[in-house]
């Protein structure tokens, strides 16, 4: 099966509590906007962490690469 944005946006709305969600990409390569309440007081590496954990397995199974930006909902109103 092929990874789609979509999939991606389910895997991670599915596991992490996101005020808003944005993924492109073209089966390969992805990027995505994360914002989540559970990013307060995190540091960048703890929120990919967060992110990561909501993916699971399928960030080595699936997805050969996601750039992610990761905000709080403060920081993404800014």
């Amino acid at each position: 099966m092929t990874t789609t944005p979509e999939l991606i946006h389910s895997y991670i709305s599915n596991g992490l509590e996101c005020t808003h969600l944005h993924v492109e990409g073209d089966g390969q390569h992805f990027t995505a906007m994360i914002v989540s309440p559970a990013f307060a007081g995190k540091r960048p590496i703890q929120r990919h962490q967060l992110v990561y954990a909501a993916l699971g397995d399928r960030m080595r199974e699936e997805i050969h690469a996601l750039s992610m930006k990761t905000l709080t909902p403060e920081e993404y109103r800014g």
